[in-house]
């Protein structure tokens, strides 16, 4: 694992950071590649829940929600 990488549920309120790995397997990896999750692509962690979990990501103009276990397996180079 490259040492600059993060999970994406670590990524900070109001951060931003660009996918670079992804690593569930089966029908989660097809969900993630169909929300847009792809390698490089630009991740805005916006807000989490009152209850901490799932936070919210603008990914691709879109706002999705993610739970923790997902988000842990997305990881990010942060830019900010």
């Amino acid at each position: 694992m490259e040492k600059n990488l993060i999970p994406l549920h670590e990524l900070p309120n109001g951060s931003f950071g660009i996918v670079k790995k992804l690593t569930s397997k089966g029908n989660a990896r097809r969900r993630m590649l169909d929300l847009g999750l792809i390698h490089n692509t630009c991740v805005e962690s916006l807000m989490k829940s009152p209850a901490g979990d799932p936070t919210a990501y603008q990914i691709r103009g879109a706002v999705i929600a993610l739970r923790s276990e997902e988000a842990s397996k997305i990881f990010v180079e942060s830019i900010q």
